[in-house]
C-alpha cells in the first residue's frame, strides 16, 4: 500500500478579496473531490487572497497509480484557468503487505 501526499501552491487570478478566494478555492476543491479518488483541503495561506496551499492525499496499491492521479490533478487545475501552479511537492509513504 502506498499513501501519496501532494502539496500544491497556487496563485489565484482575478481575486480581490478573501470572499472571492473562498469561492474559487471551494469550486476547485469540489471539482477535484468529485472527479478523483482523493482527499483535499486548503491547508495554508488562508489570510492571503491571491495564494492558496492545497493538501491532497491518496491511497493506492502502487506509487505509479498515485503519481498518475497527481499528474491529472495538476492538469485539471491548469485547465480550469483560474490559478497558476507555483510549486508542487510530493511525498510517498510505503507500507508493507504483511498482515499481523
Amino acid at each position: 500500500m502506498v499513501v501519496g501526499v501532494l502539496r500544491l501552491e497556487l496563485r489565484l487570478f482575478a481575486v480581490h478579496s478573501l470572499k472571492q478566494k473562498r469561492s474559487q478555492v471551494s469550486r476547485v476543491l469540489s471539482r477535484l473531490r468529485s472527479r478523483y479518488p482523493i482527499s483535499v483541503a486548503e491547508v495554508g495561506y488562508q489570510d492571503l487572497y491571491q495564494r492558496a496551499l492545497l493538501g491532497i492525499s491518496m491511497t493506492a496499491c502502487t506509487e505509479a497509480q498515485v503519481a498518475s492521479v497527481f499528474r491529472k490533478l495538476e492538469d485539471e487545475i491548469y485547465t480550469l484557468g483560474i490559478a497558476e501552479l507555483l510549486d508542487t511537492d510530493i511525498e510517498y509513504l510505503h507500507y508493507g503487505e504483511e498482515i499481523h
